[in-house]
């Protein structure tokens, strides 16, 4: 199979809609991403010329890591929704851009599997995104999954605690990594659904806690939008943050990102990388999140268009096109290097 003609990674989109069924597509794009797209794409550029910055590049270490770029592919479940590869064709293509992934707990993939693609293809091992499983016991068996499995990273997800697929799957696709279905026990009669049935297996901050002792992995949160939930992760132990609404998918009209982030930002002070999630469409919009402080970003929707048209290949391209368009942008604001990125590159 060989690349299409496109020029931006967002020119996938068209070709993934193609590749899929209709109720495939809902799914994959559910959720009040415009609104995460649209503060992006608002902030204007301050052009630099003149500056000196040949021999630039992308390159920053995270967790210990060394990686070619910023991009972090998000966790998205049910890849083989998208393509029969699945989550091994995303593992190959991060691992052939000198990249990350975040593998779901919602993966249709063993984990075991995914690492192996990762390591083989010459890329670093790995995180693994965790969701709570209704109570200690199962969500420690889960995460010793992925210790064992060799993740090198753990991304505890806390703004969705309850996290189960909207549209009927195919039988030859579910969660392959978890136990017996998660729904939550119904309530007593005249009990609430919300606060008697979902939220009271729902995890707290002692559970953030306790898992900080169950690993000495890198412990990262994601869904953090308050700064004082940020500064009371960092005290409990956890060595990162991913500041994300979830692309809009669990809380219709809650805080955008990048509003939510320099506040974050702020109140970390330096104690903790803060990774951004939600709406990056393009280099572009990572320099934008970098300018407002963001050590790397996360990707999420293009990665799976590109997979769901071309596989592998589709992926590996996308993340290219991304590195590119963010350093044609950095070059041309006077950034040689991530760590010139700041607020004085925009208006």
């Amino acid at each position: 199979m060989s690349l299409p003609p496109v020029e931006r990674a967002s020119d996938y989109m068209s070709l993934a809609r193609a590749c899929l069924d209709e109720a495939t597509w809902r799914y994959l794009q559910d959720g009040d991403g415009t609104g995460n797209e649209r503060a992006l794409s608002e902030v204007r550029l301050m052009p630099r010329p003149l500056s000196a910055v040949a021999g630039g590049h992308t390159r920053l270490h995270l967790f210990g890591q060394a990686l070619a770029h910023p991009f972090v592919l998000a966790p998205v479940a049910y890849q083989r929704l998208f393509h029969a590869d699945g989550e091994v064709a995303t593992a190959m293509a991060a691992a052939a851009q000198g990249g990350q992934q975040v593998i779901s707990s919602l993966a249709s993939t063993p984990v075991e599997t995914i690492v192996q693609a990762a390591v083989e293809g010459g890329g670093p091992a790995p995180w693994f995104q965790l969701y709570w499983q209704r109570d200690r016991a199962r969500t420690l068996r889960l995460l010793r999954k992925a210790v064992d499995a060799g993740c090198s990273a753990i991304v505890f997800t806390v703004d969705a605690p309850v996290k189960l697929a909207t549209m009927r799957l195919p039988a030859d696709i579910h969660a392959v990594n978890l136990e017996a279905s998660a729904h939550a026990d119904k309530p007593a009669e005249g009990g609430s659904l919300v606060f008697d049935g979902w939220m009271a297996q729902a995890p707290t901050w002692d559970d953030v806690a306790w898992l900080r002792t169950q690993t000495t992995l890198p412990l990262l949160i994601k869904g953090v939008l308050h700064p004082d939930d940020a500064a009371r992760a960092l005290d409990l132990g956890c060595d990162g943050l991913i500041v994300s609404n979830h692309g809009g998918r669990v809380l219709e009209g809650a805080a955008l990102s990048l509003a939510a982030l320099p506040r974050v930002v702020a109140r970390v002070a330096g104690r903790a990388p803060v990774l951004f999630d939600s709406g990056v469409r393009g280099g572009r919009d990572a320099l934008v999140a970098m300018a407002h402080g963001a050590t790397a970003v996360l990707l999420g929707r293009p990665y799976v268009w590109g997979l769901a048209s071309h596989g592998a290949l589709g992926v590996a391209h996308v993340i290219r096109l991304m590195r590119d368009e963010l350093e044609m942008t950095m070059a041309l604001t006077g950034c040689a290097t991530l760590a010139d990125i700041d607020l004085s590159r925009l208006v």
